[in-house]
């Protein structure tokens, strides 16, 4: 065989991998929806009998009702099979919480679900979470989907994503829908066990789970009004006004009839009204987003809150932006400490270049938030200890303490030496 044939074979084109078979069905049907005490324990005796990991899903109905809570739960088990609970019917689930309390609950975006499970009593101990555990491992794409399709072998249909699922009864499509999320979860926690094992990640993986197990229900929001999308074209405290008291007002609208607060008006509606000011309902309902029957009904509410907004006295208008704890926006610190601005460069790279030799994501290797407090106020003497302490404090975890803490100590005390010789570090 001549080098010529060895550099044509060398050339081959790779082979392609399977298409992704298709998961129509569960193995053993659409289960019955638990919606009736007796349904309820039947469901808690089976799922307390099963063995080992319980795969767990919630589906709520974003976009249509108020708030976050779940319509629908979804769990598998070996020995129990698969259950849909109704929490609608059946709002307190303690008991089937307490029933798999000991078992390792296995979810996608964990982060995601675990409100709305603590909302009707099911809170674990222990968890798996597989779309941390795809981030950690690498993988481009972590939507359960993508993870199944790429670790598996099989392609899930998502096209009910996004339904209304507190609509009553549940159509059968959608039910299939939602056993299959939760029909391969364990196996597909117990590959990226494997894959994360491999990699030598699969004890950050546990440190990780374990903290989000283990987190605090989140603290409400300050000012939620201020998350109103176009909130950066309103730069006057009087405007400020104007869009908290229409948010306000929309709010206990949404509550009262529980609906998703931008069914009653989009937050463009409360923008261009804080922008132009209507002192009349003509010019209210000419505005964009004032155009739809329900919102021209509640006319009278928007021109009223708008005129509470500008009788408040300046004294009671919002300020422009919220008081912070911690460092300034990142973009002021040339200005406000060059010397800080220069730690942040130097931490940022030093963190980029670890995550990229451990083929992690960089927000996963540690949090921006901490890298800028860090950066902005570091120790005194900033040694590799000294470092990790104030890590730990901010809630990093050993393992990313164990990575970054001696590189970020090597910046600032190589930065600190230039600074006493008066050299620069370009």
């Amino acid at each position: 065989m001549t080098d010529a044939s060895f550099e044509t074979s060398s050339e081959l084109p790779a082979p392609v991998p399977p298409a992704p078979v298709p998961l129509l069905a569960p193995r053993e049907g659409v289960p019955p929806v638990v919606a009736d005490p007796r349904a309820l324990a039947e469901t808690v005796a089976a799922f307390a009998a099963g063995a080992g990991p319980v795969a767990v899903d919630a589906e709520r109905a974003s976009g249509y009702r108020y708030g976050q809570r779940a319509y629908l739960i979804q769990l598998r088990r070996a020995g129990a099979g698969s259950a849909l609970v109704d929490p609608a019917a059946c709002p307190d689930l303690s008991e089937l919480g307490a029933a798999i309390v000991d078992a390792e609950w296995v979810l996608h975006a964990a982060s995601q679900d675990l409100p709305c499970l603590a909302e009707v009593g099911m809170v674990p101990r222990r968890i798996f979470d597989t779309e941390l555990a795809g981030r950690l491992a690498a993988f481009p794409r972590v939507g359960l989907g993508a993870m199944v399709e790429s670790v598996l072998g099989f392609s899930l249909e998502k096209g009910h994503s996004a339904v209304d699922w507190s609509t009553r009864p549940l159509p059968e499509p959608w039910l299939r829908y939602a056993a299959l999320d939760v029909e391969v979860l364990i196996e597909l926690r117990n590959e990226l066990e494997d894959i994360l094992g491999e990699q030598g990640k699969l004890d950050w993986a546990l440190q990780e789970f374990a903290a989000i197990a283990a987190a605090p229900p989140p603290s409400p929001r300050v000012d939620p009004w201020r998350r109103t999308s176009g909130l950066h074209r309103v730069r006057r405290r009087r405007q400020l006004a104007i869009v908290r008291s229409l948010w306000l007002a929309r709010d206990a609208i949404a509550r009262h009839k529980d609906v998703s607060p931008g069914r009653v008006i989009p937050d463009t509606a409360i923008v261009e009204a804080a922008l132009a000011g209507p002192v009349s309902v003509a010019a209210l309902l000419a505005l964009p987003g004032f155009t739809g029957r329900d919102s021209r009904r509640q006319a009278g509410v928007w021109l009223a809150a708008i005129e509470e907004a500008r009788a408040l006295p300046e004294v009671e208008l919002p300020m422009s932006t919220l008081p912070h704890e911690g460092p300034p926006p990142a973009r002021a610190w040339t200005d406000k400490d060059p010397a800080a601005a220069e730690r942040l460069t130097a931490a940022k790279t030093a963190v980029a270049a670890i995550a990229d030799e451990h083929t992690l994501p960089t927000e996963n290797l540690l949090a921006p938030d901490y890298v800028r407090r860090l950066a902005w106020a570091p120790p005194t003497v900033p040694t590799s200890d000294a470092v990790g302490d104030v890590l730990r404090v901010f809630g990093a975890r050993p393992w990313q303490i164990a990575l970054t803490a001696p590189a970020l100590s090597g910046a600032f005390l190589r930065l600190a030496a230039h600074a006493a010789n008066g050299t620069s570090t370009a």
